[in-house]
């Protein structure tokens, strides 16, 4: 039940990336555009999931459990060290210069293009070699 229910959330996220428009790089770049054609768009959907988000954990939390599980698998650590700023640093400038961010690029898999394809093979490779870095460490 849990494995479904993961699809069914990553069902949700991919409908909701392609109905928001956000599996188009142009509107992403056209957010970070602040100079030229700036495009608001994003700023709207990431408003929306954060809304979203805060009422949602309010409520869900309330519940002793989840529905599909025996117990809530909440972060337990909330401070901030150089892998976690460095890797936020390394996609935000992946998907600034490519316009994707790994959900939407998946979601775009479909139509896929030469520069989706370049950061698709990036990304798998940027995880592969994060693997063997903090395997290492």
């Amino acid at each position: 039940m849990k494995t479904l229910m993961g699809y069914i959330a990553g069902l949700l996220f991919g409908l909701g990336v392609a109905v928001s428009g956000m599996t188009d790089p142009a509107r992403v770049l056209g957010f970070l555009d602040f100079f030229g054609a700036w495009d608001p768009t994003l700023l709207f959907v990431l408003g929306g999931a954060v809304i979203t988000n805060f009422i949602g954990y309010r409520l869900v939390l309330r519940r002793e459990h989840p529905l599909f599980a025996g117990s809530f698998q909440l972060p337990g650590r909330n401070d901030l060290d150089a892998r976690l700023i460095g890797g936020a640093a390394l996609f935000g400038i992946g998907w600034g210069l490519s316009g994707y961010c790994p959900g939407p690029a998946i979601a775009s898999a479909s139509g896929l293009s030469i520069p989706l394809a370049a950061m698709l093979l990036a990304m798998a490779l940027g995880w592969v070699v994060a693997r063997r870095v903090t395997s290492s460490v």
